[in-house]
Formats: structure tokens, C-alpha cells, sequence
């Protein structure tokens, strides 16, 4: 859903202020611990501050405090237990719906007339088959679960009127693949002109077949009058899926794993799968997508050197180019990796953007302006790990700034974690609410007044 939201500054802030100090687990100075930059936050304003946990709500991880890091003056409280929540959408009545996708149904989030106080959670739609995606459009909502894409009249807290837009979409149920479906979450948006857009991932790591399949896999899809064509293709698993300010269709994507040292002449032998190497390679995608655009899985990795193939080369994400994937495209004849545009924008090789949704004009503090807010689940495969966060991208000119990171904390010294983020929208309070699945909650983000 798009719309301006006019921030209220002041009762957000002292709203918050009044919960933080009535919460069990925060306490400290009110402007925090400075958190040294590194490359990876891109900020050098970030804090370290307790998490505000309110009474009755200290089961693990909150058990024990929490700090979390996030930029001078911001707050954030633990506002709702919801286990397994991942995506989020504001509904056109200002409640938080939010998908679970192992529960099969989807959470509504009525907020309290204190906007800090814990909502009241309400199961709104349930019997679904592993929802994910959420958006709302003339009045209606739209749901992707894992095999099909349905709307709902919405009204006052109720669902009527479900109506299907797409069905038979790929996953475990699908016959040709036996059950055997690693990215069958799908992520849905809906532009100004009732354009349905679906996200399909691939159903591996390095499966071309996806490529061939009937809809396409690993791609974006449009759906019109009930029936899917492919918008974009080489998405290996888009779930982030947003529409810009200016109407355009954007993707985070979830790349490749154990990717083989492409370079015949470098420091380590081509073909090589390397830790050194698949540690930052390849980026994860932040892409604008057209009809038609290729993001090159699995024959095109994005590459973030600076110096390709240099050992220890610096690493940049912004309008990066591609390389051959030596695995599947050692000669090239699969793809001409050369006549992909350049990537956009990008973040760190198994980031693993989630949830991404676009804040316009008078959503969030001045400070940030209009941007894209990704949720980073962190990896599985890293060594050592990528870290958890929310990051934030600034809307510049029809495109987007890097990264900076606006909620972390999430993982410890050891590697270990007591949460990760999926998604973060922004309410209509000019607060920022943060899905969690790892510790089951909704945080709320209050920035400064």
C-alpha cells in the first residue's frame, strides 16, 4: 500500500518515552552507547540502546535485556508477541496485518488509542496455504500464499468477497517437483493501475530449469485478467517486491550460494568454491524492474569487486556489473553476462533481504526522507555470519542511495542471534513497526521529535 503519512513527532516520541520507562528491560542514558560505523552499517550515528520490553511480555529471548543498535535519538520497544510473523501491510483503516506463513493465516493488529501500548491481535483470515505477501488496493486485500494469489473485500477489521487472481502458482504441491521447493514463499504487490505483480522464486540454489518452467520460475510475474506472463526473469528468489514513489516496480533478492571463484588468472583456482570468496559473493540484488529485464541467475552473478579478481579488493554495491557463473555458463553461451544492465543498488553477498517496502514523502523524519525499508534476515552460510538488521535507502532521482542500516543488534559476538528481521513499514503514527520471525514480534521504532 502507498500513501503519505504525516508523522506525529512529538506524541510518537513522548508516547514512547513513557513506555521505555515503564518497560523491565530498559533503562541507560537517554542518548545511548555510540556504535562504532563499519562498512556494513554504513552509518556512523548509531547507538546502542535496551530494547523496551513491557510488563507480562519477558518469555524468551526476552528473558534477559536486549540491546539493539539504531541512529541517535530513535527508540524501539517490543510492541507485539506474533510468532513466525513475516510481512506486514497497514490497512486502509490503520491496523497492522501481518502473515504467518506456517500458521496458514494472517494476524490483525488493532492498535490501542496509546499507540505505544500492546495492540489487541485478532486472527483475520486463516486456512490459508502458507501466506507471505500483503498489499491492499482499492479497498481490497490481496494475500499470496504458496500456490495462488486471492483478494478480499476489506471493511472495518472483516474479510468478505474472496475472489481469485491467480492460481496454480509452483510449490511443493506441484507435481514435476515432488515436493522439492526451497523459495515457495511468494510476495505480491498491486501498482496504481490495479496491476497485480507476484514474486516466484527458484526451487534451488542452481536449478536453470526454472528458466523453462510453466509460469517461469525465479521471477517476477504479472498477472492481468487472471492470467501470468513473465515481467522480469533470473530473479532466483525476489521476495522483496515494492512499488516506488514513482510507480516503478522494485525487487531485493535473495542470491546464489556457494559460488565458484570465476576467474582463470586469480588468486584462487577457477571453479574453486572458496570460503574467502563465496563470503562476499555474489551481492544481493536491489534492482528496478522493466518488462523483460533479465537479473541473470543462475548464468549472471552480480559482482561487488571492485578489482574483479583481485584477492582482498574493495567492494562496492552501487551500478555493478556482472560476471560469468563458471558452473553454469563457463563459456558464456548461456547468457551474454556483458549485455545485462548493471545492477542498481545492491547489499553484501547472503544479506538476505526479505521484506522491502517504500516510505514517501512525510512517512519518515526529514532526516531520511522518502526510501526503501529492507528487512535482513542475515545468513545461514557466511562465516562469519551476516548480520540480522533493518536497512534503509534513500529515493534519489528515480533511484536509490546505499545502504544504511536503521535497527541492529540482533546478533551477538559469538555469531549467535536472539532475532531477525522480515519486514518494516512505516504506521501512521511516524512510527517504524519491524516483523521479527525468529522471536516471534512486532517492535516499534520511534524516531526523534
Amino acid at each position: 500500500m502507498r500513501r503519505s503519512r504525516t508523522i506525529g513527532g512529538a506524541a510518537a516520541a513522548l508516547a514512547a518515552v513513557a513506555l521505555l520507562a515503564g518497560c523491565s528491560s530498559a533503562g541507560g542514558s537517554s542518548r545511548g552507547t555510540p556504535v562504532p560505523p563499519t562498512a556494513e552499517t554504513g552509518s556512523s550515528d548509531l547507538v546502542q540502546r535496551p530494547l523496551g520490553v513491557p510488563d507480562g511480555m519477558e518469555r524468551a529471548p526476552y528473558d534477559r535485556e536486549r540491546t539493539v543498535t539504531l541512529p541517535e535519538g530513535w527508540t524501539a520497544a517490543l510492541w507485539a508477541r506474533v510468532d513466525g510473523a513475516r510481512l506486514a501491510v497497514w490497512s486502509p483503516d490503520d491496523r497492522l496485518l501481518v502473515s504467518r506463513p506456517d500458521a496458514g493465516d494472517v494476524q490483525l493488529l488493532t492498535p490501542r488509542s496509546d499507540g505505544a501500548a500492546s495492540p489487541r491481535v485478532t486472527t483475520l483470515v486463516d486456512g490459508l496455504t502458507r501466506p507471505h505477501g500483503l498489499a491492499f488496493h482499492d479497498g481490497r486485500l490481496y494475500v499470496a500464499s504458496s500456490d495462488r494469489v486471492d483478494s478480499w473485500s476489506y471493511a472495518g477489521g472483516r474479510l468478505a468477497d474472496r475472489r481469485p487472481v491467480i492460481t496454480g502458482l509452483p510449490d511443493g504441491s506441484t507435481p514435476e517437483l515432488r515436493g522439492a521447493y526451497a523459495h515457495a514463499l511468494k510476495s505480491v504487490v498491486v501498482a496504481d493501475d490495479g496491476t497485480v505483480y507476484v514474486s516466484v522464486g527458484s526451487t534451488g540454489n542452481v536449478s536453470p530449469e526454472d528458466r523453462e518452467a510453466d509460469p517461469e520460475r525465479a521471477s517476477i510475474l504479472r498477472v492481468e485478467d487472471g492470467r501470468a506472463s513473465t515481467f522480469a526473469r533470473g530473479v532466483r528468489n525476489g521476495t522483496g517486491l515494492a512499488i516506488a514513489p514513482d510507480g516503478s516496480v522494485w525487487t531485493a533478492v535473495n542470491h546464489r550460494d556457494r559460488v565458484p571463484y570465476p576467474y582463470a588468472d586469480g588468486w584462487l583456482e577457477q571453479g574453486a568454491v572458496d570460503q574467502r570468496y563465496v563470503n562476499d559473493h555474489p551481492m544481493e540484488q536491489v534492482a528496478r524492474l522493466t518488462e523483460g529485464r533479465d537479473l541473470g541467475w543462475p548464468y549472471c552473478d552480480p559482482q561487488p569487486d571492485v578489482d574483479p579478481g583481485e584477492q582482498g579488493s574493495a567492494l562496492d554495491y552501487s551500478d555493478r556489473p556482472f560476471v560469468r557463473d563458471v558452473e553454469t555458463n563457463a563459456d558464456g553461451s548461456e547468457l551474454d553476462c556483458g549485455s545485462l544492465p548493471s545492477t542498481e543498488q545492491g547489499l553484501p553477498a547472503h544479506s538476505a533481504p526479505l521484506g522491502m517496502t517504500f516510505a514517501e514523502d512525510g512517512s519518515l523524519p526529514e532526516t531520511l526522507g522518502a526510501g526503501a525499508l529492507i528487512g535482513v534476515h542475515g545468513s545461514w552460510n557466511r562465516n562469519p555470519p551476516r548480520e540480522p538488521r533493518v536497512v534503509f535507502m534513500p529515493w534519489r532521482d528515480g533511484g536509490l542511495g546505499d545502504a544504511r542500516t536503521l535497527l541492529g543488534g540482533f546478533q551477538l559476538s559469538d555469531g549467535s542471534r536472539w532475532g531477525r528481521p522480515v519486514a518494516a513499514v512505516p504506521g501512521p503514527d511516524g512510527a517504524v513497526y519491524v516483523t521479527d520471525d525468529e522471536a516471534g514480534a512486532v517492535y516499534r521504532m520511534v524516531p526523534p521529535a
